[in-house]
């Protein structure tokens, strides 16, 4: 059985979700933003071996703990969106220069495009491109446990911002209308900020396609 669990962290709270399968102790996180401790510490908790970290896109509170869990799991393949692989390693484009004032460098393994499907935990998870927030925007899709991480371009009841660098609100818009609203209206939505929701839910009541 897959088992998620949601920890914020950082000084802006981002939600970063570890992800393991209970049967094979393996496992994925999404977005580790700050406090490595806590996060390795909950792997070491349930004898998790950790597998990949899977970026949404490269902001500074998307990324700030990877190299630490990289130290601790060489093995752990990091993987980002093609377009965004830049930008981890430009402390400027990731924004850790402006908001902590101490550069974040980080480097992928891999790089991922739309419609590809990474095979983990005994699942597939497919990679849809969803630029606007940052132009390399990834949202990962888990069909069989009915879950899309989208990072900070879908949020409950709102969007991401547009208008950092490589951001755009139409393009934004409509990453959100034509790549996430088509999934299943019972599909959870697990964000990069506040609160989980579900597709159909923000199809309904989401303030910016209502």
């Amino acid at each position: 059985m897959i088992q998620i669990i949601q920890n914020t962290l950082g000084s802006v709270m981002t939600n970063v979700y570890t992800v393991y399968n209970e049967e094979s102790k393996e496992a994925f996180i999404v977005d580790p933003s700050a406090s490595s401790k806590v996060l390795i510490g909950q792997l070491e908790k349930r004898g998790l071996k950790l597998k990949a970290i899977l970026l949404t896109h490269a902001h500074f509170d998307h990324i700030g703990a990877v190299n630490d869990l990289k130290s601790y799991c060489p093995e752990a393949k990091v993987y980002v969106g093609e377009i965004d692989e830049e930008m981890l390693s430009d402390p400027r484009l990731n924004l850790s220069e402006a908001f902590e004032g101490n550069p974040v460098i980080v480097r992928a393994d891999k790089t991922v495009r739309d419609n590809e499907v990474i095979s983990i935990l005994g699942m597939d998870i497919k990679c849809i491109h969803t630029p606007g927030h940052t132009s390399g925007s990834i949202s990962y899709y888990a069909e069989d446990i009915k879950t899309v991480f989208s990072g900070d371009t879908l949020f409950s009841g709102s969007v991401g911002r547009s208008d950092f660098p490589t951001g755009n609100e139409n393009t934004l818009l409509k990453s959100i209308e034509e790549k996430l609203f088509t999934l299943p209206e019972d599909t959870s939505v697990l964000p990069g900020h506040d609160s989980l929701t579900t597709i159909g839910r923000e199809k309904k009541y989401n303030m910016f396609f209502n």
